[in-house]
């Protein structure tokens, strides 16, 4: 159902809420190798298999020695009896005044429970003393200090990460169960759009939109089908859609969504389904159209270039996400301070394009200059989003707003 009349706007927060609530889980499950696993979303629990390390290992380069007894003299001196490395343990047990030279992760060896630093040991004719404290433990990475057998090393629906991989590579497992892939259909709309590399006729431009809506779909758990560039034709988009829905979990339209005499997805998703909700109190993106056909969810965004971007971050990027099965993540606000003015109506909650960066451990943020919603250059030169409340106007230099860090930035942000 259509949720406003064409002259209201629906607050930007209960929109995500309701197209989050419309998204359905694809069920279907595949199992993986886990070098292919980075990025999908996992299907079940996943328990380690063993335990990590798998045996008392020693932290540090030194010398293992049983602490019992070791501090009943000011300098405490051992025998050096063996050699444990990494691969290859020591065979002989340690003994009350005995030690084993032994390196980084090395097995500790029998009846030893500390390690003796290296940088504080004195060695010489087959011994090794020292005039620190030994304490039982010291420097030993205990037999599952990472992770104990049958404990879990992931839970469902976890979007796994290369860190997660990781952590199920050093357990010994090769191989995941995940969810499928979501089938996404991308297309762009406009008689004035031309691929990229080819000539431009009169009043023509490249279709960009598309562009980045596949590249920043290769970034989630999905399957892209490429519906082209459809032609401000209504037909044409009827068919286009009524296609995809056979064999897409989410259909994503750039332009043809606003009011224009050629905008005609949002009719045609009527047409063919129902529209639940269109016009969002939000600059850049105010037309965005959320609606179903049959099972596939459609996401009609608006056709200017920020626009598209803007709304795929706040709108498709999550909704893919809770059809692949996880739970979208809050986004993450910072706070940072204005370094120059900015302008603003009141009414509309606005995501403009910025440069955060930090200077005397705080953190300061710069529009990136004309935030006119065709400007992909404001992108190009952004590392954020700065929003503005509805509820302000102009903000002077030193105001405080949050800003969300763009993905590809967050690793490195605060080191600018």
């Amino acid at each position: 159902m259509l949720e406003a009349r064409p002259s209201e706007l629906l607050n930007i927060d209960r929109a995500v809420e309701r197209l989050l609530a419309l998204a359905s889980s694809v069920t279907e499950v595949e199992t993986v190798a886990l070098s292919e696993a980075v990025g999908r979303i996992s299907a079940e629990e996943v328990l380690a298999p063993c335990d990590l390390p798998p045996f008392d290992a020693s932290a540090m380069d030194g010398y293992a020695v049983s602490a019992a007894g070791a501090n009943n003299t000011r300098v405490k001196r051992f025998r050096v009896v063996g050699e444990s490395l990494a691969g290859h343990p020591a065979t002989c047990p340690v003994t009350e005044g005995a030690a084993v030279r032994i390196f980084t992760g090395a097995v500790l060896p029998t009846d030893a429970d500390a390690v003796l630093l290296q940088e504080d040991a004195t060695t010489g004719r087959g011994f090794v003393s020292t005039a620190e404290p030994v304490r039982s433990g010291q420097h030993v990475r205990r037999r599952g200090h990472d992770i104990a057998t049958g404990a879990t090393l992931c839970a469902p629906h976890t979007k796994l990460s290369a860190y997660h991989a990781t952590w199920l590579a050093a357990c010994g497992i090769a191989s995941v169960r995940v969810k499928r892939r979501v089938r996404v259909a991308v297309a762009s709309t406009g008689d004035e759009l031309t691929a990229p590399g080819q000539p431009l006729g009169m009043g023509q431009i490249y279709d960009s939109n598309r562009f980045a809506l596949s590249t920043l779909l290769g970034q989630k758990a999905c399957d892209i089908v490429d519906l082209g560039c459809l032609a401000d034709d209504r037909e044409a988009v009827r068919e286009a859609l009524a296609n995809a829905v056979r064999h897409a979990d989410l259909i994503v339209t750039s332009g043809g969504v606003s009011v224009g005499s050629a905008d005609f997805v949002k009719d045609v998703i009527a047409e063919l389904g129902e529209v639940e909700f269109w016009r969002i109190a939000m600059k850049p993106g105010k037309p965005l159209t959320v609606g179903r056909i049959d099972q596939a969810l459609v996401i009609g965004l608006p056709g200017n270039p920020v626009s598209t971007i803007v709304t795929y971050l706040l709108f498709v990027a999550p909704a893919i996400d809770k059809t692949a099965g996880a739970k979208p993540p809050e986004p993450l606000i910072l706070r940072a301070r204005l370094e120059r003015p900015v302008r603003h109506t009141l009414g509309r909650r606005e995501y403009m394009r910025g440069d955060l960066r930090t200077s005397d451990g705080e953190l300061l943020v710069r529009t990136t200059g004309d935030q006119s919603s065709n400007r992909l250059s404001t992108f190009a030169n952004a590392n954020c989003l700065v929003i503005i409340d509805e509820n302000v106007s102009d903000m002077a230099a030193g105001e405080t707003v949050g800003v969300i860090p763009l993905q590809d930035e967050t690793a490195h942000l605060l080191c600018k």
